[in-house]
């Protein structure tokens, strides 16, 4: 989309006027694993999120979803234990996307369900 993209769409990042506007007024308190840039206002009333992509809110991680959300006070490195060794990493979601579930009666995959089993009855009037 380029240059004119970044100028008029939010769905892809954040546009030039946010960024700038955030930048300005904010200052930058943290990044998480997989890029995003986290500001708080001068305030500190306020709390941004720079995606490093697509906009999309299930990629902010368990930690930084607790203090965009004032659940905790602090950044997550010093308000926050260390994750337990059994944490697997965030997925994204997936709705949308040619990796989304798929149950096998679905039109996506050919829209085939299985026959009904011996077990049914169809109700029927009297």
């Amino acid at each position: 989309m380029g240059f004119l993209g970044k100028i008029f769409t939010w769905w892809n990042g954040a546009t030039i006027g946010a960024g700038l506007h955030i930048r300005g007024t904010g200052r930058e308190v943290g990044r998480d694993l997989s890029g995003n840039i986290y500001y708080q206002s001068k305030k500190g009333d306020r709390r941004y999120v720079i995606y490093n992509g697509e906009n999309d809110a299930s990629r902010i991680p368990p930690e930084w979803y607790a203090w965009m959300h004032k659940q905790i006070d602090d950044v997550p490195e010093k308000a926050l234990p260390p994750a337990p060794k059994f944490l697997k990493e965030p997925t994204p979601n997936l709705t949308g996307t040619p990796y989304a579930y798929r149950p096998s009666g679905a039109l996506a995959r050919g829209g085939q369900r299985q026959a009904a089993s011996g077990d049914y009855q169809a109700w029927t009037p009297e």
